[in-house]
């Protein structure tokens, strides 16, 4: 089996275990599937192929909505906002894998949460011309708990222990902060996490770490789940979720890349915009009130070492 396809058999493996664990925890709530495909034609604007599957859980006892999906897609082209960045890759053809999850429980105190696993390989003339893993997980609370962000954060850290250990910890936490940054509003979008791109060099490595983060996700968000899931809220709280989620879509329609990748290459709108919350609000001039739980959060919404603050 090709490099390739081994990263490709284990990401579709990784989000058939992602949604049993989440079926698990949830309790009522089942992934509906939408398998798709896309044949390359002239109209693709990157003679785009391929397909993948999105899954969707919709309604549960624990999550609102929670969506994952697994693509394997491929294009004869790449979109200008890449080979801007990337000017080798001009001219190439690509393929990428990858899963990607985005989950909104129905209780305020259980945090929102993103995780992405994901594969790139080019080639001009039948020739490999760059090749990277991408990915990593973030965690964005409404209600910010210490243990639980202590928790998270350990888990990363402990993930990251064959790799480099502190310095790898350190490097792609700090890139979790700078990317999942709402320059707009001058905060982080959570409690950050990891994140890191174009990672080559040892494919063996690189492809450990990738599993090691795509294979930690649960250890360090299901504990968080089955703490907070069950904590009495009112209509306050509900509302406050509801008008935070909107810098959730702030972010992913301003600034994530996926997102912006995905559209300008003509992929499937749908899977792409499934990490969107199903209710969200908007308030003019909101201001918390003062010393309130909702106000707590400011704090919590800037770049920080974690561990040694709270650890």
């Amino acid at each position: 089996m090709d490099n390739f396809s081994r990263v490709r058999a284990y990401l579709s493996g990784l989000q058939d275990r992602i949604c049993q664990s989440i079926e698990a925890a949830d309790g009522e709530g089942r992934f509906i599937e939408d398998a798709w495909e896309r044949t390359p034609s002239g109209d693709s604007p990157a003679g785009l192929g391929g397909g993948g599957r999105t899954r969707i859980l919709r309604d549960g006892a624990v999550f609102e909505q929670a969506g994952i999906g697994f693509s394997d897609v491929s294009g004869t082209r790449l979109p200008p906002s890449a080979t801007a960045a990337r000017p080798e890759l001009a001219g190439a053809s690509w393929r990428a894998v990858g899963v990607s999850l985005v989950f909104h429980p129905r209780n305020p105190y259980v945090p929102t949460t993103h995780a992405n696993v994901r594969h790139f390989h080019a080639v001009r003339d039948g020739e490999t011309v760059a090749w990277w893993f991408g990915g990593g997980f973030d965690l964005t609370p409404f209600y910010p708990f210490d243990q639980d962000v202590l928790h998270w954060h350990r888990t990363a850290r402990a993930l990251c222990e064959p790799f480099g250990g502190q310095s790898r910890y350190d490097a792609h936490r700090k890139w979790c902060d700078e990317y999942f940054f709402l320059k707009h509003r001058d905060e982080t979008r959570g409690v950050g996490g990891l994140f890191f791109d174009d990672l080559h060099g040892d494919f063996e490595r690189e492809f450990d770490y990738l599993r090691a983060v795509g294979n930690g996700f649960l250890d360090a968000y299901l504990p968080i789940v089955e703490h907070r899931r069950d904590t009495p809220h009112g209509e306050r709280e509900r509302q406050f979720q509801l008008y935070r989620r909107g810098r959730y879509v702030e972010f992913n329609l301003v600034f994530d890349r996926g997102t912006l990748f995905g559209l300008q290459s003509g992929g499937r709108t749908e899977s792409i915009l499934m990490s969107l919350p199903p209710l969200v609000r908007w308030e003019y001039g909101y201001q918390p009130e003062a010393g309130s739980d909702e106000a707590r959060l400011a704090d919590y919404l800037r770049p920080r070492d974690w561990l040694t603050e709270l650890g």
